[in-house]
């Protein structure tokens, strides 16, 4: 659930307005990244991007998260998770962790999930907040600041912000369906949406959305190798003649593709003014989620009773679905206006997302086997709850501006508040027969070593000055002082300048130092990770088990900013921002490699397996790989790169209008320290002569290589008349990482280069009727498949192998998708 208390038409809060049509990005008002009012987007100090409404219903797509990596360069969505992370996929700003970026709804703080990403990959260990909560036909605008700003907004704004303005129309409306499917299948996508404006009283507005959407499954998987290829340690002719003849063969295994889910969500934004030139202010969202992804194939011998043949419950096997039941709230109160000549603005905001976690069409093996005798059959469920989780935030904030007119070119703005944060976040144990011995296939239950509530609080306080010296320069100054409760304070600070030498250019820079406190998750989390042949727990880093290894608590992440960019009009109409920065972390928290206690059989430290039985876990016996996963403070990180953003009109008189928009980034991150390995770690054996590490190089080519080097978007808006035509180009450079296949060393996987076609054609209808037709990656394009040296590496390994292509492809694994829309506007 999630509270927000504070929307204002003060200097802090955003103008929930839509740009007018006759206004272009440029000329557009913002809010975020500075405490001016009045300031427009082309002459903020700070690099900000402007995206409306009508720019996300172009991009085609239900989720917001999608829409905006289609229009902001150095914002990049996840394609596919691992595991519960497929059922919340997240995004990332400027290559960092989503962890790193801060939402906000309305300039207030947005809270986070509940379901961490624990999986490796380059979105591992995100807790962002889930935009998928957020129904796009609520939204006026949204700005995306691309620079640090810890010392304005606080944690988690290291390598930017999302500051999403709901609509605050208080006439009109629209109504919107939208329908679409892969090319190649699955995939089937459906939304619909109302958003009405209306004065309760004429001192007042409300504005109201609702929304539904659906996705369903796909599948871009290889047959899986267990059942059908012979050079698989895991097939026999014998398995063969039974599972041959099971419906879908030799397609039984569906992990490789996206999960199904079914979301409702409601927002609404509300204000009446009241004497005295103050304004009641609300805002808040309700979102319902149930999704579902399908994990490993299990065979039709994997559970069976003390009969032995006789008594095998699933003889087509069975494929074991993770789901998550999903509410979350967001709620805001606030109170804005004038005292004694400030403007004063004091909100209060409470978020919650409560998850619960099962497990369907799966068994416990253990249990029933336990069940069975001789003479008659076992016992399992098929349906367990396997647990929950539940994230909670409650921020209140006092913001206080006021200009001083004291000689300078412009009045002096002066700001100061006070925000104070409590953060929850707990894991609830699995049912029984979810914690049984090994538990549940694919999901074992969350275990009592595993449950348990945290909390942290926290307060703030801060100052902004800014300044304009002359009418060509500006400067602001923010520092920012904040004190939690489980690690200490920090203070940060930031230095952002301005300066205009004539119309037609503007050198502006930033620099600035930040912080990110560990989420509650990151330090608590734990639980038990399986696939068929392999168990791994998820170490807490703050549990005593941790210790045992020699692994610290987790400590806040440190950043030093500097950017560096110019503002050019060459000439009339064109605008083009250019901005380079560096983004330098310290003690950054990663997730570790696989940490082995045994390995295909043969243990290889006796280290690793105490922590795990001091950690409460019991594990497959049949498993082969057992090990530990954990985060931890082990690196320090250089990021360097290039936002570009360049908007041309061209006018064809009778024959319609082009707006043109080239916008890129070039990013790149590269590991500068890597902390030594505890030396429980270091028993050295067969597999691993040296002993181990938390950072293999398969984690480190997660950081530095498996982002795109670029991202360019060529867009092309036609509109001739009531005819209107979209069309993007992404070019992405390549993107790498190293990958176990099973067995053997760390071998390459790569999605190449690739240019991705998206668009929309359009057409306006007497009475506020537009429809629409398009596709994204237009002409179905798909990333590399894995060599066939890797696929013959994974088969030997005696594993499903079904995976084909890389999950971190920039673009996905499903190829193209098709779409139609139709609105209604009043």
């Amino acid at each position: 659930m999630s509270v927000t208390i504070g929307y204002s038409v003060s200097a802090f809060a955003a103008d929930a307005a839509a740009t007018p049509p006759d206004q272009t990005e440029v000329d557009t008002i913002i809010v975020t990244g500075t405490r001016q009012t009045g300031l427009r987007v082309i002459d903020s100090p700070a690099p900000v991007q402007v995206v409306d409404t009508s720019t996300l219903e172009r991009t085609g797509q239900v989720d917001l998260r999608l829409g905006l990596a289609n229009l902001v360069p150095s914002f990049n969505a996840q394609a596919f998770g691992g595991d519960t992370a497929n059922l919340t996929l997240s995004a990332r700003l400027r290559g960092l962790s989503p962890n790193q970026a801060l939402v906000l709804v309305n300039g207030k703080r947005r809270h986070t999930t509940g379901n961490l990403a624990v999986l490796s990959g380059v979105y591992q260990g995100a807790a962002a907040a889930d935009l998928g909560f957020i129904p796009m036909a609520g939204i006026g605008r949204i700005e995306v600041l691309t620079d640090g700003a810890a010392a304005q907004y606080g944690t988690d704004a290291i390598a930017g912000v999302v500051n999403i303005i709901l609509k605050k129309n208080a006439s009109g409306g629209s109504i919107s369906a939208t329908g679409g499917e892969y090319f190649d299948g699955g995939g089937k996508t459906a939304g619909g949406s109302v958003n009405i404006g209306m004065a309760p009283t004429e001192t007042s507005y409300l504005n109201l959305t609702v929304e539904a959407k659906y996705h369903g499954f796909s599948n871009r998987g290889l047959p899986d190798q267990r059942v059908f290829n012979p050079a698989s340690p895991s097939y026999s002719a014998a398995h063969n003649a039974i599972e041959s003849k099971i419906p879908g063969y030799p397609n039984l295994n569906l992990i490789s593709g996206d999960a199904e889910y079914r979301m409702q969500n409601v927002a609404f934004n509300a204000g009446v003014e009241l004497p005295a030139d103050f304004e009641l202010y609300s805002f808040g969202t309700y979102g319902h989620k149930d999704a579902s992804a399908y994990e490993n194939y299990r065979r039709y011998n994997r559970i069976q009773g003390k009969q032995g043949a006789a008594d095998r419950p699933f003889p087509l096997g069975f494929s074991p679905r993770e789901r998550i039941i999903e509410d979350d709230y967001a709620l805001t109160f606030g109170l804005s206006g004038k005292v004694v000549g400030w403007d004063v603005d004091l909100s209060s905001t409470y978020g919650k997302d409560a998850i619960e976690v099962r497990v369907e069409d799966s068994a416990n093996a253990s249990l029933y086997a336990d069940t069975s005798t001789l003479t008659t059959k076992g016992f399992t469920p098929t349906s367990f709850h396997a647990g929950s989780w539940g994230t909670t935030q409650w921020t209140n904030n006092l913001d206080v501006r006021r200009g001083f007119d004291v000689g300078l070119s412009a009045p002096l703005d002066v700001a100061f508040g006070y925000e104070q944060r409590r953060d929850t976040y707990r894991i609830g144990a699995g049912d029984a027969a979810s914690t049984y011995k090994e538990g549940s296939q694919s999901y074992p239950g969350f275990s009592k070593t595993d449950a348990g509530g945290h909390a942290r609080t926290s307060w703030a306080v801060y100052t902004d000055i800014a300044a304009t010296p002359v009418e060509a320069w500006k400067v602001d100054a923010a520092l920012r002082y904040e004190k939690f409760s489980d690690f200490g304070d920090t203070t940060v600070a930031k230095l952002t300048s301005r300066y205009d030498f004539n119309e037609k250019f503007a050198l502006r820079g930033t620099v600035s130092t930040g912080f990110r406190a560990p989420t509650l998750a990151e330090s608590f989390y734990s639980a038990t990770n399986v696939s068929p042949t392999s168990a791994f727990v998820q170490l807490a880093p703050n549990s005593s088990a941790a210790r045992l290894l020699g692994i610290d608590k987790l400590k806040p992440e440190k950043s030093t900013n500097f950017s560096l960019g110019v503002v050019a009009h060459p000439f009339d109409k064109l605008t083009a921002t250019i901005d380079a920065y560096q983004i330098k972390l310290r003690d950054r928290i990663f997730g570790s490699s696989s940490v082995y206690g045994m390995r295909n059989g043969v243990i290889v430290n006796p280290n690793v397996n105490a922590a795990i039985a001091a950690n409460g876990n019991v594990l497959d016996s049949t498993v082969t790989s057992t090990g530990i996963n954990i985060f931890s403070n082990g690196l320090d990180t250089r990021t360097q790169g290039i936002d570009v953003v360049i908007s041309y009109p061209t006018d064809l008189g009778a024959y319609g209008r082009i707006d043109w928009t080239l916008s890129g980034n070039v990013n790149k991150t590269k590991i500068t320290k890597v902390k030594s390995a505890p030396a429980a770690l270091g028993v050295t054996s067969t597999a691993f002569p040296t002993g181990q590490v938390l950072f293999a190089g398969n984690a480190a080519s997660l950081l530095e290589k498996a982002a795109p080097k670029y991202k360019v978007g060529l867009n092309g808006l036609y509109t001739f008349g009531k005819l209107s035509l979209n069309v993007t180009e992404t070019f992405y450079g390549k993107a790498e990482a190293l990958s176990d296949p099973g067995t053997g060393p760390l071998l390459n996987t790569v999605a190449s280069a690739t240019a991705i076609t998206d668009a929309e054609l359009s057409y306006k209808f007497p009475k506020g009727v537009v429809a629409a037709i398009g596709a994204n990656n237009l002409f179905n394009k798909y990333p590399d498949k894995f060599t066939a040296a890797y696929q013959a590496a994974c088969v030997a390994s005696g594993g499903g192998c079904v995976t084909q292509y890389p999950s971190f492809s920039p673009y996905g694994i499903n190829g193209g998708y098709y779409y139609g829309r139709l609105t209604f506007s009043f």
